[in-house]
């Protein structure tokens, strides 16, 4: 799961750039193969430019994947018209702009900028919708009964063209003051009514806040900004089709999905016991996914409920399959089976199970050059989901040991998110299991006590005991080291705070 993002443009991210050995040219061959697409790629002979689309974005995006236009049906429910960028027109199999997009995987996004998926001419021109030009895309028409179930599910490629380019802020004052333009009013209504279906098979929204960096006297401030409800909103309407798409690819015997098991009881039980030391109120009988719906993500205390939160939704995959379902088709975060096939500028897997999810609709065989690349996937994105967790990671670590590099030796008011596992006592020799029979929770032999006479082989350095805390000013979690109270409020001291390392460190006061 993405942990919340940080901007912080006056800091220097080129170094972790470095480290990450992210990209930072198309070679001349991918460029040219784009180039030439961008102009000479025909737009499908399907006209729907008389759907009256609209974007919603960031201000500031230019790389839009996603047109909606929603109206009502006659039996009272909603039809959802939602047009996907056609990357795939533009892409040609087994070139080297193919290529170069497979070693890049995704989009990564740090505070400086953005390492882009796909040369900027196809991203933010030929294939972006963008407003008033007519663009090539997969639309998607799904409606939805009056409890919010699909009802029925329709794609196909078609010519486009958006009315207008939305921006999140623009549109939550247009809603708050009754006048959204006409092809998205009822997005408040529709996602309103999805969010509750959600909760009710169990999913977990999390609302995570973005954070910005900004200078404040001679020193920074991080200020954190919650998600708008539109924004929460539009990110219905993507989990809807990406449900369709795996209900497609479910029936059709071949597909892509994206798994994940449901939380596990012990990460609940952290859960609850930061929410103690959070503040948060957790009632008798609530789901995680209630507890989550009730916080407020632009508070500190909100924002570290919700980062922890966010470690209960880990394990996402890609599940490939070509014939019997596999053994697990769901997604324990959107609590249904589940497909990314929403934003293929910024994602290499979206472009393939579109692709999959056009044949099985047409009830045509999925082209070769995409079924053979479904078994390949799961590798090659759970390789560029590593590099974009460590940039988001790395990101937040530098942003905060700015923010508190001038404040070591500081005490701090700090709630105890999570502790280390109990030391495990040496095995003895007639006893010990074999490493097979070991569960997933046990410690590695750093965590060994230092009192253990370790044997051959075995690491002489040992991890000082800590855990993890969260403080309300500025909002940063960090590890501390002591004995820690799970789920208490101590008081913590500012142990270190170093831009080089991007290491922050509190301990016991």
């Amino acid at each position: 799961m993405p942990i919340n993002r940080v901007w912080a443009p006056s800091i220097d991210f080129s170094v972790l750039r470095r480290e990450l050995e992210l990209p930072a040219e198309f070679g001349s061959d991918a460029m040219l193969e784009a180039r030439e697409a961008a102009t000479a790629t025909a737009l499908p002979p399907t006209d729907r430019t008389d759907i009256p689309l609209v974007t919603v974005d960031p201000a500031t995006s230019r790389d839009l994947d996603q047109a909606m236009a929603l109206s009502r049906t006659a039996s009272g429910g909603f039809r959802v018209r939602y047009a996907i960028a056609d990357v795939a027109s533009y892409v040609r199999p087994g070139g080297p702009l193919e290529a170069e997009t497979w070693a890049r995987g995704q989009t990564i996004y740090l505070p400086d900028g953005k390492v882009p998926l796909h040369p900027q001419v196809l991203s933010e021109g030929a294939v972006s919708l963008l407003p008033d030009v007519d663009r090539a895309a997969v639309l998607w028409t799904i409606d939805v009964d009056s409890g919010g179930a699909i009802a029925g599910i329709a794609l196909e490629r078609a010519r486009v063209r958006s009315r207008a380019k939305l921006d999140y802020a623009g549109l939550q004052a247009a809603v708050d003051a009754g006048t959204a333009p006409e092809p998205i009013a009822l997005l408040p209504e529709l996602g309103s009514l999805l969010a509750r279906r959600a909760a009710d098979r169990g999913a977990v929204n999390l609302p995570l806040p973005e954070q910005e960096v900004e200078p404040h006297g001679d020193g920074w401030r991080l200020v954190l900004r919650a998600p708008l409800d539109v924004e929460e909103h539009n990110a219905q309407i993507s989990l809807l089709t990406g449900m369709a798409a795996a209900a497609l690819m479910l029936q059709g015997g071949i597909g892509l999905l994206r798994t994940m098991p449901a939380p596990r009881p012990e990460g609940v039980f952290k859960l609850r016991a930061a929410a103690g030391s959070l503040g948060v109120a957790w009632p008798d009988g609530d789901s995680v996914g209630a507890v989550v719906a009730s916080v407020d993500p632009a508070s500190p205390r909100g924002a570290a409920f919700l980062n922890q939160a966010a470690d209960l939704l880990r394990g996402a995959t890609y599940t490939a399959f070509d014939g019997d379902p596999p053994a697990e088709t769901g997604h324990g975060g959107v609590g249904a089976p589940y497909a990314h096939v929403t934003a293929p500028l910024r994602r290499l897997a979206d472009r393939y199970a579109t692709e999959v999810c056009l044949a099985l609709h047409e009830d045509r065989p999925v082209p070769q050059w995409a079924r053979e690349a479904l078994p390949r996937l799961p590798r090659s994105m759970a390789a560029t989901d590593r590099v974009a967790s460590a940039a988001d990671r790395g990101a937040v670590a530098l942003a905060e040991a700015v923010l508190l590099a001038h404040r070591v030796g500081e005490t701090f008011d700090a709630g105890v998110l999570d502790i280390d596992a109990p030391p495990k006592p040496a095995a003895q020799p007639e006893t010990a299991q074999p490493e097979t029979a070991q569960p997933e929770t046990a410690q590695p032999e750093t965590a060994q006590p230092e009192t253990a006479q370790p044997g051959a082989g075995q690491r002489q350095n040992r991890r000082p005991r800590g855990g993890t805390v969260a403080i309300d000013d500025p909002a940063v979690q960090a590890r501390c080291l002591g004995e820690l109270p799970l789920g208490e409020r101590i008081r913590v001291r500012l142990a270190e705070a170093d831009p080089n390392t991007r290491s922050v460190l509190f301990e016991r006061a």
